[in-house]
């Protein structure tokens, strides 16, 4: 590897670690890099996913403080992460990404669209429900985790805004909280995906290292800074981290 190429995959990892700690997204960075330097698409995403998941680490230990408080909901989102991850890692190694990547842009937005207008929707549940996830609230909020779970092992680009906007309408509104179960989710789901990659022979080694260093400074960066924003600010951020993300996509997709 040249010079360059190591800078630059080391730079879309801290770039992407930062976005992941935030928000979520940060496979658009690092997925494109390594396309550019020619590894092939399904070698690029798994990966991706690797270098991802081992620097989850500095998210974690820059949200420590917030892990306990999340713990409840932890136990009950987990299975059905662990399960989503291995279909979606099963799904990528015996199809094409090219069908299921013209659905991304369009699951970016939508999920981008309700985080953006949770805090009205709290608020008319606040005065309409209990104050907190009822039995049938919180069954729907595990089925559509499973759902971003195997999307998340398939290709995973934007799955923290999904997470976001599920953990908003069951009552969530700590967003730092919010984000350190996202963060814990998203990379137990993806350790299942990594794992189902490296068996699959899948992983480009010397890459995948160099990612991963870059991706441990980015999400410690990330989790450790936004906690000193106000939580408004963060959540424009997301909203707009959101955007941009279904943007990129819309125009790889059909812009061209």
């Amino acid at each position: 590897m040249s010079g360059l190429e190591i800078l630059a995959l080391a730079g879309s990892a801290v770039g992407a670690g930062i976005i992941n700690a935030v928000a979520g997204g940060g496979t658009l960075l690092t997925f494109p890099a390594l396309l550019a330097f020619g590894t092939t698409p399904v070698m690029a995403n798994a990966t991706s996913t690797l270098a991802l998941v081992i620097g989850t680490s500095g998210g974690m230990l820059g949200n420590r403080q917030h892990i306990k408080p999340v713990a409840p909901w932890l136990r009950r989102f987990l299975p059905v992460s662990l399960l989503g991850g291995l279909i979606g890692s099963a799904l990528l190694t015996h199809t094409s990404n090219q069908t299921f990547g013209k659905l991304v842009p369009f699951l970016i937005l939508f999920a981008t669209l309700l985080f953006l207008t949770q805090s009205f929707f709290r608020r008319y549940a606040s005065a309409h429900l209990n104050a907190t996830a009822n039995p049938r609230q919180l069954g729907l909020a595990i089925g559509f985790q499973f759902l971003v779970s195997i999307y998340g092992g398939y290709f995973g680009a934007g799955i923290g805004i999904l997470m976001l906007a599920t953990l908003g309408f069951i009552g969530m509104h700590n967003i730092y909280e919010m984000n350190t179960l996202k963060t814990i989710l998203g990379s137990l789901l993806n350790l299942v995906a990594a794992l189902w990659f490296i068996g699959a022979g899948l992983i480009d080694w010397p890459r995948a290292g160099i990612m991963t260093v870059g991706a441990v400074a980015g999400y410690f960066i990330g989790s450790h800074y936004s906690q000193r924003i106000p939580q408004d600010r963060v959540r424009q951020i997301i909203t707009a981290i959101g955007f941009i993300i279904s943007g990129v996509i819309f125009y790889q997709q059909f812009g061209r």
